[in-house]
């Protein structure tokens, strides 16, 4: 047994107890080094899968009307304003003021459809895109059960070798379970043709 002090402090060690910590960690660390760890690439999954595409087409199905809209009412804005300037020298100050507040309600009212068109399309992609969170992170649980996987890690892992790195199976896994694509049209019925 020896004794030493550590900032004023008498500590006593004795080589047993070391020995038998050390011990102990080993055998504490040795069924960690046979478990089995996967590693997945989430931003992959969310981007790549079946499931995001069909959800990034829902979205653009619901909102692009509104945002066409938006487009035009742009588009009939600056041809307004452009002749207002151009009419401006002509007009009474009446005219000129009436046209103007018209102008800035006009402007004030696409602003407001702006921001409605963005904070809805927004709400609804983050919810849209948690449901798609949920799904994933269920496949990759279930994966990981089916295969036996101790730990799967996603964020903060610099480097794993691809035999740790489940992300395509996971993504397989996806795939095969998303919706599949519309029946083929009846025989007899014209097929659509392929776009150029």
């Amino acid at each position: 047994m020896s004794r030493f002090s550590v900032r004023g402090v008498s500590v006593q060690v004795s080589l047993r107890k070391v020995l038998l910590g050390s011990l102990a960690t080993l055998a504490l660390a040795s069924p960690a080094m046979a478990q089995k760890i996967g590693v997945v690439d989430y931003g992959r999954l969310i981007s790549e899968s079946p499931q995001a595409k069909t959800l990034t087409e829902q979205l653009e199905a619901e909102f692009s009307p509104r945002y066409a809209q938006l487009v035009s009412q742009d588009k009939a804005l600056k041809a307004k304003a452009d002749k207002l300037q151009k009419d401006v020298a002509t007009m009474t100050a009446d005219q000129r003021s009436k046209a103007e507040k018209d102008m800035r309600d006009s402007v004030r009212e696409f602003e407001r459809k702006g921001k409605e068109l963005k904070d809805d399309s927004e709400a609804k992609r983050n919810e849209e895109l948690a449901k798609l969170q949920r799904v994933v992170d269920n496949e990759i649980r279930e994966y990981a059960k089916a295969q036996n996987f101790d730990i799967v890690l996603m964020n903060g892992v610099i480097y794993a070798t691809p035999t740790v790195n489940i992300t395509d199976q996971v993504l397989a896994a996806l795939v095969s379970r998303a919706p599949k694509a519309a029946a083929a049209p009846a025989t007899g019925a014209a097929a659509p043709k392929p776009k150029p």
